[in-house]
């Protein structure tokens, strides 16, 4: 775990890093909504940034079933889906698996036996509702889970072999090595090859998001606000994080991205 976040504000900054940004890959829960909705001023900015030429592309832990239809919905040149498991491209009806699962169905039955072993140990755990949705990860619900709680789910998992992370929404059980950074780097390379790493900047809001704040890899990186209320629990920090909370962090994200951009 890191110390206590260094902020660095992105209102109060040098924004020349920010005057290359060509493709923004940003997480949805908690940093493109606003108390679990979208709001007009985000649909807004995402179609101002289109209009701009600035690519909008989602990186989030839900379900493959939910992206499916929101890649159909929103300005943006795709989507992955369940932290890293399979993208969908704005432009196609295609599913692209970024994984090496060869059967969903043995896939799905290992992560079931590996909820169950959980609830063992904590009972209360629910499965989430959308997990009938999704194919690559398991999602439940822990209502006032600890710090400490979600790190032994974390050791536990990594125990039967499995990868483990968490959000203000879900807890998911993943396989080793899938997460949103790997995932972001693949997808970039086999579709977005035009765009250099310092023409994106990535944005999120919790632990699910670590990855894209490692600085080594993704060196223009913000945080919305309520990133902050982890900011113990992060091993990798964001470069920059806003004023404003969730939704209304990524608008003044997207309005500094516009004005420079115009300059």
């Amino acid at each position: 775990m890191s110390e206590q976040l260094s902020v660095n504000m992105l209102l109060s900054s040098n924004h020349e890093c920010f005057e290359k940004i060509s493709l923004v890959a940003t997480d949805v829960d908690g940093t493109l909504t606003r108390e679990g909705k979208f709001t007009t001023a985000l649909l807004q900015a995402l179609e101002n940034l289109a209009v701009q030429g600035i690519k909008v592309l989602i990186l989030t832990g839900r379900s493959a079933g939910f992206v499916h239809a929101l890649v159909s919905y929103l300005p943006i040149v795709g989507a992955v889906a369940e932290n890293g498991g399979l993208f969908y491209p704005g432009d196609s009806e295609d599913i692209i698996q970024l994984n090496t699962i060869s059967d969903y169905n043995e896939h799905r039955q290992a992560l079931a036996a590996a909820f169950s072993k959980l609830q063992t140990r904590f009972p209360r755990i629910k499965e989430s509702s959308d997990n009938r949705f999704r194919l690559t990860d398991w999602a439940f619900y822990g209502p006032d889970l600890t710090t400490k709680e979600l790190t032994t789910l974390d050791n536990l998992c990594q125990d039967m072999g499995w990868g483990f992370t968490y959000s203000a929404v879900q807890c998911h059980i993943k396989p080793l090595g899938q997460e949103k950074a790997k995932a972001l780097l693949q997808v970039l390379k086999q579709y977005f090859p035009e765009y250099q790493i310092e023409q994106v900047v990535t944005v999120g809001d919790s632990p699910n998001d670590e990855s894209l704040f490692n600085q080594a890899v993704f060196p223009v990186s913000v945080g919305v606000a309520n990133v902050l209320e982890y900011s113990k629990e992060l091993k990798y920090q964001p470069a920059y994080v806003t004023s404003a909370y969730e939704g209304e962090g990524f608008c003044e994200l997207a309005e500094l991205l516009l004005k420079v951009s115009q300059n």
